[in-house]
């Protein structure tokens, strides 16, 4: 009788923690709010007055933090709003690689898979594996230069000249500087050549398939991806979300791709995302590349990125400061949406602010 009795409460104890278990619906539930000094410091950092005729300071157009699964903090500025899709950048390669994760979920395709195999432009690097497009270590010659540099940009002419039109196409007509899997060469390019790849398997369902896969099952209703000329996503680049849509995927990775009782994108999934690509040496960029996420993990010997952060800080990054940083230690999503030019925003000290505001006993 005792051994069933404790079975029974524990049985209750586990139900009773899945019935508090936070969701969004249609919208979030509101958590508790946040005042004080800590989110007074953060404000102030992140909600610069900036000089517009100059781009000099930081210009953030949302801030948006989910604690415990509930929205706990919201402010917008500019003309962004609650309801805005925001460009999202460089973020949108992340969002790739959630769409593909439900590919891979259905069995669509293996990591150690050639490129080729789904994408035949690329028959000319067959060592080319998807795992080495999800970690940009294709071993194409790329340049991810941007407006300071755009005569020598592979990005600049994809995006907005002679690749254009075909962007994937763009990317495989690259030569090689060095093998495939061996090196960490950031690239729109791979993330493009994702795209194209993902549209090759689908067929038909390729339209449809970010909404169908990913975005519908987690109530996400207004977002925008654009395509190239070709009709293929701009997996780069190109998808806006507004700041709550874009905290669904986050709590969706958070929460190792499970959303309420389904499993939306498979755990070796989330976990390969999560892993540092092996190849990578410290300090190549401003955070260790994952599966087309950005990991604050220490490698090599050198520190984390964010060294005020926990080690398991995850984010996905884009262009002129948008970032979502997932850090499931302190069940935190925080979504920052900007317009950041000068290059004077940190990662780092938004997160260290963050998290003074919304988990003060935190231990990086």
């Amino acid at each position: 009788m005792f051994k069933g009795s404790t079975l029974l409460l524990a049985l209750l104890f586990i139900s009773a923690q899945v019935v508090a278990e936070n969701w969004p619906t249609e919208t979030w539930s509101q958590g508790p709010q946040i005042t004080g000094p800590a989110l007074k410091a953060l404000e102030n950092y992140t909600f610069q007055t900036r000089d517009d005729a100059t781009h000099k300071g930081i210009r953030t157009d949302a801030l948006l933090v989910i604690r415990d699964g509930q929205l706990i903090y919201e402010r917008y500025a500019g003309p962004t709003s609650i309801d805005t899709p925001h460009l999202t950048w460089s973020i949108s390669k992340s969002l790739m690689a959630a769409v593909l994760g439900v590919a891979y979920g259905e069995g669509r395709f293996a990591l150690q898979d050639p490129a080729a195999k789904f994408y035949p432009p690329l028959q000319k690097h067959p060592a080319i594996s998807m795992a080495d497009l999800l970690h940009w270590a294709s071993g194409l010659d790329w340049q991810e230069d941007y407006e300071y540099a755009p005569l020598k940009s592979s990005v600049v002419a994809m995006l907005y000249t002679r690749g254009r039109s075909d962007m994937a196409a763009f990317a495989a007509a690259h030569g090689e500087f060095s093998a495939p899997g061996q090196a960490f060469r950031y690239s729109s390019g791979d993330s493009n050549l994702l795209s194209g790849a993902l549209k090759n398997m689908l067929g038909a369902k390729y339209p449809d398939y970010p909404w169908t896969a990913l975005f519908e099952p987690l109530g996400i209703r207004n977002a925008v991806w654009e395509t190239d000329a070709s009709g293929s996503f701009v997996a780069s680049s190109y998808a806006y979300l507004t700041a709550r849509d874009l905290a669904r995927v986050g709590l969706l990775m958070e929460r190792d791709g499970r959303w309420g009782d389904r499993q939306v994108l498979p755990k070796d999934w989330v976990e390969f995302n999560r892993q540092p690509f092996a190849h990578y040496q410290a300090n190549q960029d401003n955070a260790v590349p994952g599966g087309q996420w950005w990991l604050n993990r220490a490698v090599d010997g050198a520190a984390k990125p964010w060294p005020d952060a926990p080690a398991d800080t995850f984010a996905a990054l884009g262009h002129w400061g948008q970032a979502m940083y997932v850090i499931p230690s302190e069940n935190l999503v925080i979504v920052r949406y900007g317009d950041d030019r000068d290059g004077s925003y940190r990662h780092n000290e938004l997160l260290k602010r963050a998290l003074a505001a919304f988990a003060p006993q935190v231990q990086p």
